[in-house]
């Protein structure tokens, strides 16, 4: 029989080995490395992971990202006309990543790019062969004096978050008289015509509800024009003209005092003049930059905080086992959802070549879209590429009011970014734009 002393010993032996067991599980729980790491679950993190968890194999593809919900964001200027729900415009992240690809569902809160790993909020050293940040643009509400207040006030609302857009339907339903203002900040943005697509609904809900006379609706922009690409703004400038809504260029809200419901202007050519106006509705696009996370890391980066990668090939600049794709990125194109689906083969043929070893030599032409939504059956389908060049998939005039471009924005684009684009199979309306001319280079 053993002695009490060696049942003790035995027991201190078999406690020491399952603390050691805990240990190491616990390091490897903290250290995991991946073939392929994707940073954000939005529009380009999940098309990149569709395509290569699919290509490389289960457990060889991770997706960092700690949102419960993946929203297809261009909705949200339905929703806030009250022809779609928000609920519409979501579904569980865990319904749209790939099977295949393993979802850390936590923050980066580093990057370490001399050293091929990131690091998450939890302390996980996430480590990688090849990097892709898709992380998006960060909105930055509080840059404006007073507006996160005033968002809990009636009439103050926004487009652009889920918090606050299910606000702007309700404030149109309350409007009684005075001003509606629409603003742009004085900074890049994701769907640089979402600010002014609002408008144009909520000029057209006044007029259905027999308060268009009441209503003194305003546009106040950054922009020195009302639209980037010259033939598209012409356009909207009839569209202004006709439905007598007064356009502010070169102007920034600095300011809301809800109490007061007044909104503080600057005159971005003369800053040392402020104007002060009353709102009864105030729909904000709030400022936007990169991710912090992604600008304290100063080897990834531009001097205004972007991913520096290469226009074209989108690989980045310094590290050649790093690409970039979407709104975090610095090319020089709008940023939309568009964009990331013209911008999808291109990473997927680069990357692919880099994984084998060869030079990237898939050139992105710039290719973004902007459905110019201009009231509740009517749409101005913006097409171009990064030089502001007019690059359209259909044989028509696009510049003008369809009402055929509504429907294909509120009923076939959502359908074709869920099962499409998401999936990994929509890359971009390129080769039906060329069958639309007949294959000529368009």
């Amino acid at each position: 029989m053993m002695s009490q002393r060696g049942v003790r010993l035995l027991t201190a032996h078999g406690l020491r080995e399952s603390l050691q067991r805990a240990a190491l599980s616990t390091t490897c729980a903290n250290h995991k490395s991946y073939k392929l790491v994707v940073v954000g679950g939005g529009a380009g993190g999940c098309a990149t992971a569709a395509k290569f968890s699919s290509k490389l194999g289960k457990g060889q593809v991770a997706v960092i990202d700690p949102a419960n919900m993946h929203y297809y964001q261009p909705m949200w200027t339905l929703v806030g006309g009250g022809m779609k729900t928000l609920e519409d415009s979501g579904k569980p992240m865990s319904e749209v990543l790939p099977k295949k690809a393993d979802w850390i569902k936590e923050k980066v809160v580093s990057f370490d790019p001399h050293n091929n790993k990131v690091i998450t909020n939890d302390g996980q050293e996430i480590n990688y062969e090849y990097l892709v940040v898709a992380l998006g643009i960060q909105l930055n509400f509080d840059k404006i004096k007073g507006l996160l207040d005033a968002l809990e006030t009636p009439g103050v609302c926004s487009n652009y978050s889920p918090l606050f857009v299910k606000r702007t339907f309700k404030s149109l339903k309350n409007f009684k008289e005075g001003n509606a203002l629409f603003t742009f900040p004085n900074t890049p943005i994701k769907c640089a015509g979402a600010p002014q697509k609002i408008m144009y609904i909520s000029e057209e809900y006044f007029r259905k509800h027999g308060k268009r006379d009441k209503a003194n609706i305003v546009y106040y922009t950054s922009l020195p024009v009302l639209f980037g690409i010259k033939k598209y703004a012409d356009a909207l400038w009839e569209v202004v003209k006709e439905r007598n809504i007064t356009v502010n260029l070169r102007h920034n809200l600095i300011e809301v005092m809800p109490d007061s419901k007044e909104a503080v202007f600057q005159n971005l050519d003369k800053p040392e003049e402020i104007s002060t106006v009353k709102y009864e509705m105030l729909h904000v696009t709030p400022p936007m930059s990169s991710p912090d996370v992604l600008q304290k890391c100063s080897a990834l980066v531009d001097g205004a905080g972007y991913l520096k990668v290469n226009k074209e090939t989108l690989q980045h600049e310094t590290f050649p086992n790093i690409f970039g794709i979407g709104d975090c990125t610095n090319i020089p194109t709008s940023k939309t959802a568009a964009a990331v689906a013209g911008q999808i083969g291109v990473l997927r043929k680069n990357l692919s070549k880099v994984m084998d070893g060869k030079t990237p030599d898939s050139a992105y032409d710039g290719y973004t879209s902007c459905p110019l939504v201009t009231g509740y059956s009517t749409c101005i389908l913006a097409e171009f590429d990064m030089n502001g060049n007019p690059l359209e998939t259909f044989p028509i005039n696009q510049a003008k009011e369809r009402r055929t471009m509504f429907h294909m924005k509120k009923d076939i684009m959502p359908t074709m970014y869920w099962l499409g684009m998401l999936n990994g199979y929509w890359e971009g309306p390129k080769y039906v734009r060329k069958a639309m001319h007949l294959g000529f280079s368009k």
